[in-house]
């Protein structure tokens, strides 16, 4: 069979419901590679170009409380920059371009439970109204 190791998403099926950047960009460490005094940037495996990370507030209002914040990555020569804010709200209401998803087992419980690796090539300002309707929904 076969299936893509990543998977590929619109940023509406993901994000129905708006997401907003809560942190800036920073780079991913690597823990193995990194000592207390010198820290090493994570590498993507299959490209070799540095990751990224951003903070990101899932803005469905049913969501867990465990799925309510998250990590977005990219892998990109140049740290990405988050779009301006001129929403007057605290966070940044994004869309994130390219957006893939990697399913894999949590085992940091004892039963283990299905998470997700976010992963996007760019983000921009979202400048639509908040929330979606549902024909906005079914045509994503």
């Amino acid at each position: 069979m076969s299936v893509p190791k990543w998977l590929t998403l619109s940023h509406q099926q993901v994000f129905p419901h708006k997401a907003f950047v809560v942190s800036d960009v920073t780079p991913v460490i690597d823990y193995e590679r990194s000592t207390k005094d010198n820290k090493v940037q994570a590498t993507d495996r299959e490209s070799g170009l540095p990751l990224w990370q951003v903070e990101v507030l899932d803005g469905d209002p049913a969501a867990s409380k465990r799925a309510r914040t998250l990590t977005v990555k990219f892998a990109t020569p140049k740290q990405p920059v988050c779009p301006p804010n001129t929403t007057g709200m605290p966070f940044t209401p994004v869309i994130f371009e390219g957006l893939c998803v990697l399913p894999y087992v949590d085992r940091s419980s004892e039963s283990g439970r299905i998470a997700w690796s976010f992963r996007a090539s760019d983000m921009t300002a979202d400048t639509g109204k908040a929330g979606s309707s549902a024909a906005d929904r079914a045509s994503a």
